[in-house]
């Protein structure tokens, strides 16, 4: 199937816009999506149109439009991702025997959007649309460590953006970004009780084509009941499933 290229150009502007942490300059967008400066601009203006785009006149800047928000919220009323997830996520539950979740970051938190629990186990912090620190959790770490460094940095600006629950977990840019150097080496992220005592977490990413994280795969366990070996068992389900739900949606699987 061939592909079209304003469309693609189209596409490649909102998907830009949609990552940033506030409205850019034409002249960032350009040279970060790789366009011409005209094109950009005459693609700009027809999103301006459309109000998939908005223009800061003051600002010399462009940002997501109410058109945008609106895509958006259709996607959330019909939930087709949580759709895709579903099925897998329960067959997670059933080769590990723990309960097992899907987040997706938002800002600096992560937002549960499915729980699949395991027959027996006590319920978790982790219910659907409870939100929570993306530093301190298994899932927002696999996230996170996926994501450029400058999104980091700006996602977490100064030390009061590093919010505790149980005292530990990072408190500085620096000391996250080692947690998240040690993320991307492993291929997996953890969290040892930094979100409700005595429980672990392991996670992994969710990929879109661009290798960009849409979501984070977990799986949270009694930590007294699951050994070392035991957790790389869990571990290596959880980025099967991942990337499972990464092919899915038409993404890159992690390597």
């Amino acid at each position: 199937m061939s592909i079209v290229p304003a469309a693609a150009q189209v596409l490649a502007v909102l998907r830009y816009l949609a990552r940033q942490a506030g409205p850019v300059q034409a002249a960032a967008i350009s040279r970060d999506v790789g366009l011409p400066r005209s094109t950009t601009y005459h693609l700009l203006d027809t999103l301006v149109r459309e109000g998939f785009v908005v223009h800061l006149a003051e600002e010399r800047r462009y940002g997501l439009g109410v058109s945008a928000f609106e895509l958006g919220s259709g996607y959330s009323r019909q939930a087709p991702f949580q759709r895709l997830a579903r099925v897998p996520l329960a067959a997670l539950v059933d080769r590990t025997g723990h309960s097992a979740h899907l987040a997706v970051l938002h800002g600096r938190e992560v937002i549960y959007v499915i729980e699949e629990r395991a027959p027996g186990r006590a319920p978790l912090v982790t219910e659907v649309g409870v939100r929570l620190p993306a530093h301190l959790t298994a899932s927002g770490r696999a996230m996170l460590a996926r994501l450029a460094q400058a999104q980091v940095r700006a996602l977490f600006p100064d030390p009061s953006a590093f919010v505790m629950r149980n005292e530990s977990g990072p408190r500085s840019l620096s000391a996250l970004r080692t947690l998240l150097v040690e993320v991307r080496r492993r291929g997996y992220a953890t969290e040892e009780g930094e979100v409700t005592r005595g429980f672990s977490s392991v996670a992994a990413p969710v990929l879109d084509h661009t290798a960009h994280p849409i979501a984070g795969v977990a799986v949270t366990f009694p930590a007294d009941e699951v050994d070392a070996e035991q957790r790389e068992r869990i571990a290596e389900q959880v980025a099967r499933t991942a990337g499972e739900l990464s092919r899915r949606v038409g993404g890159v699987p992690l390597l």
